[in-house]
C-alpha cells in the first residue's frame, strides 16, 4: 500500500473520529426542559397572584395614608383660622381671661376727713392717669366696675358722671382689676404702685386707692357691647364672580 492511500486513510479516520466524538458530547447533554407537572405550575401561579396581592395591599394603604394626610392638613388650615380667630378675640377683648394679676379699689374718704364736703367722685382725667400708669407698669388686661377696657374704650363725663362704656362710675368702691403676664410682672406692678404718687392725686379729690397683693389667677370679664367699625366697607364683588 502506498504512502498516498495510507494518508488518505488517517484522514478519512480522524474525521469520522471527530464526528462520532460531536454525536456523543449531544447525547450525552440533552437539552433542558421544564419538567415540572401540572401541581407544580399551579403552585407557582398561586404564589405570583399572592405576590400580586400583597403589592395591591400596599399600594392601597399608602393611598390611604396619602388620603388621611391630605385632611389632616385641610383640618389643620380650619384649626389653624380657628385658633387665629380665638387670639383676635382674646387681643379685642371679646372673652374672659384669667390669670396672675392684682385688685386695685378706688373708695372714699371717710366724712369725717372730707372737711364739710358732701362727698368725692373720680373724674375722668385722674382714672385714665391711673390706667396709663398700670399700662406702662406691665398690665396686659383690664377692667373697671365690671367694664372690660379695651382698645375703643371711652371714658368721660357726661352731665357730672363720668362714664366708662357708656356705664357710669358712681357707686364706690370701684374696683379695678389688672391682668399681667405671669405672676412675675403683677410683683413688680404690685411694687410700683406702692411708689406711685397716684395716692397723692386720689387723696385731694377725696378719694383713696388700696392695692392688694398679687394673684397667681384672677379674672376680667369679657367685653359687653358690640365693636363699631367705622370708616370701612364691605368689598363688592365683581359681576362676573359666582
Amino acid at each position: 500500500m502506498d504512502r498516498k492511500k495510507i494518508n488518505s486513510l488517517v484522514i478519512i479516520g480522524v474525521i469520522v473520529g471527530f464526528m462520532l466524538a460531536i454525536q456523543f458530547q449531544t447525547v450525552s447533554k440533552p437539552e433542558v426542559r421544564d419538567t415540572r407537572d401540572t401541581w407544580q405550575l399551579r403552585e407557582d401561579l398561586l404564589k405570583e397572584k399572592e405576590l400580586q396581592s400583597r403589592l395591591i395591599k400596599e399600594i392601597r394603604s399608602i393611598e390611604e395614608k396619602l388620603n388621611e394626610y391630605e385632611t389632616e392638613r385641610e383640618q389643620g388650615k380650619g384649626n389653624t383660622l380657628r385658633n387665629t380667630l380665638e387670639e383676635l378675640k382674646q387681643e379685642a377683648g371679646l372673652t374672659e381671661l384669667t390669670g396672675p394679676g392684682l385688685t386695685i379699689y378706688i373708695e372714699q374718704l371717710n366724712e369725717e376727713l372730707i372737711l364739710g364736703t358732701s362727698g368725692a367722685t373720680l373724674s375722668p382725667d385722674l382714672l385714665e392717669r391711673l390706667l396709663n400708669e398700670i399700662n406702662m407698669y406691665g398690665a396686659k388686661h383690664v377692667s373697671v366696675a365690671g367694664q372690660r377696657v379695651i382698645n375703643t374704650t371711652v371714658i368721660r363725663d357726661i352731665n357730672g358722671e363720668t362714664k366708662i362704656n357708656g356705664r357710669s362710675l358712681t357707686k364706690f368702691p370701684i374696683e379695678i382689676i389688672v391682668l399681667t403676664e405671669d405672676f412675675t410682672v403683677a410683683e413688680k406692678l404690685y411694687n410700683q404702685m406702692q411708689v406711685s404718687k397716684s395716692a397723692e392725686e386720689f387723696f385731694i379729690d377725696n378719694l383713696t386707692v388700696t392695692i392688694k397683693k398679687p394673684e397667681l389667677s384672677i379674672a376680667v370679664p369679657a367685653f359687653e357691647d358690640s365693636i363699631r367699625i367705622r370708616g370701612m366697607e364691605q368689598v363688592k364683588s365683581d359681576k362676573g364672580d359666582s
